[in-house]
């Protein structure tokens, strides 16, 4: 447990040192990483829940807001690719933050990870059991609350249990999950192309024919709340993709691979999200009316909404890759969100046990169990209390997200100061880009948070604020309260007194 392997990147006196912590080593390769990456971001469910609202605010210009909101994520990639490649532990944020700025910033940056994970997980088992109660009978228990909760429970329960038994075992599960997603997905792009291009009835007759304008920044920043506005919820569909690097102890090439798996499946993302999208807004158009993306009751999921216009008696495969898709996305959120705890247990900041890995299996057994277990008590909490706050609370995930994903490319940035000036390649990677995701991210933070301030932003008002903001703001200050006893508890004090390292010099 106290071995150190170490990397090829790291420290003033060497490379950075990096606890062997029992997980199975070498057991993914490239691809793995990459179909890791994609999957997390659960991509057909993300467009079918968001794209409809992205339209609301954008209309036309939804394919550029798409793009634009992938800039930051792009440049945060970077700056894990980097980090990765100088300290390439399964506690990512978590260690990177610890090394750059100290221990606090360490531990609130693995709480941040952990609180997206249990959060997101929260929605995924509510979307998961609907659409299987969807594909059943007449679909009514879809809306049978007490069902969909108990399916939810079971499907967080399942996913534990996968990730519990093995790194392999969940690739396995993965992959089956993959092909069942993407392959009702190209079946119904091909679909809604073919009817473009024959002018069926529903294509290219109540359609709209592409528009170069649509990718105008001009026209678009017309109005810029709306551009930050969609910005913002495009943020959300790319989240997931740095799951390749919480694997990164169990990644082929530690230092390169989770890295490289991470940007490629980036770039996959937003190729997949822009196409859709185009394909879609053709077909359907951005009218109010009928199955157009601008109509409020498809706005919730517009895959549902043209289903059965597009594939006539075969949409329940739409049905079928949403489901799928939502359960990949739960089996791999789990993955990140249990060894960013286990490091912190091999790190001091947790209870030792944290740390522990289970000898057979090599997967941190009790942190995968206690990722589980605190998904499934939120979810039926928040199920008991108000359906509506637990829809608020989700929407407050993407201040999480901006937190974590700003601390690691500031991270980044201070880490690497005396590298910058080496070479140019440097004075990008790890500088430039890294900075300007960090503040794009950091406005993104602020500009949401006003947002949900506002007793109308969402389904639930608390004290005349807006509900997401009091769960949002709430979530992260319990961070700060669960940080400071640790601080004092006899087992993991140690953590918060310990000195802070120098920067790279590499």
């Amino acid at each position: 447990m106290n071995t150190e392997t170490t990397t090829a990147a790291g420290g003033p006196g060497g490379p950075a040192a990096v606890p062997a912590k029992g997980l199975r080593a070498g057991i993914l390769d490239l691809g793995d990483s990459v179909m890791l990456g994609l999957a997390s971001t659960a991509p057909v469910y993300s467009l079918a829940a968001t794209l409809g609202l992205i339209v609301a605010v954008n209309g036309n210009y939804t394919p550029l807001i798409l793009l634009l909101g992938f800039v930051p994520v792009l440049f945060i990639a970077y700056a894990f690719r980097e980090l990765n490649s100088a300290m390439p532990d399964c506690g990512t944020t978590f260690i990177w933050a610890r090394r750059a700025f100290g221990p606090w910033a360490g531990w609130l940056g693995g709480w941040g990870v952990a609180l997206a994970g249990v959060v997101v997980l929260a929605n995924l088992a509510q979307v998961a059991g609907q659409y299987l109660w969807l594909l059943i009978g007449d679909g009514s228990l879809a809306g049978n609350s007490l069902v969909v909760t108990a399916t939810g429970v079971l499907f967080i329960v399942f996913m534990t249990l996968v990730n519990y038994r093995g790194i392999r075992l969940g690739e396995h599960v993965q992959r089956v999950l993959t092909y069942v997603q993407y392959v009702p997905l190209g079946i119904f792009a091909a679909a809604i192309i073919f009817r473009i291009a024959g002018g069926a009835p529903g294509g290219a007759t109540t359609g709209q024919a592409f528009d170069p304008e649509w990718f105008n920044p001009a026209g678009a920043f017309a109005d810029p709340g709306a551009v930050v506005h969609g910005a913002l919820l495009a943020l959300f569909i790319y989240w997931g993709w740095d799951t390749c690097l919480a694997v990164n102890e169990e990644t082929e090439n530690p230092s390169t691979t989770p890295g490289r798996g991470a940007v490629i499946s980036a770039f996959v993302l937003v190729a997949i999200y822009v196409s859709v999208a185009l394909l879609v807004m053709m077909y359907a158009s951005v009218g109010t009316d009928g199955i157009g993306l601008g109509n409020e009751a498809n706005q919730s999921d517009v895959f549902l909404a043209m289903k059965d216009v597009v594939l006539g008696p075969w949409g329940w495969l739409i049905v079928v890759a949403v489901l799928a898709s939502v359960l990949s996305s739960t089996q791999t959120t789990i993955l990140p969100t249990a060894r960013g705890t286990l490091s912190m247990g091999v790190h001091g900041a947790l209870p030792p046990k944290f740390g522990d890995v289970h000898p057979r299996n090599q997967t941190p057994g009790f942190s995968t169990q206690v990722m589980g277990a605190a998904a499934v008590a939120y979810y039926v909490l928040m199920s008991i209390l108000s359906e509506n706050l637990l829809a608020d609370s989700i929407s407050s995930i993407s201040l999480f997200i901006a937190f974590y994903y700003a601390l690691t490319g500031f991270a980044c940035v201070w880490y690497f100061r005396a590298t910058l000036r080496s070479s140019v390649r440097n004075l990008g990677f790890r500088g430039i880009l890294p900075l300007l995701g960090a503040l794009m991210l950091t406005a993104a933070f602020f500009v949401s948070a006003v947002q949900m301030w506002d007793p109308g932003y969402g389904d639930t008002q608390i004290f005349g604020v807006g509900g997401a903001f009091v769960s949002g703001v709430a979530l992260l200050a319990l961070g700060v309260v669960l940080a400071a006893v640790c601080r004092f508890a006899p087992s993991t004090r140690d953590y918060f007194l310990q000195q802070m390292p120098a920067p790279a010099r590499m």
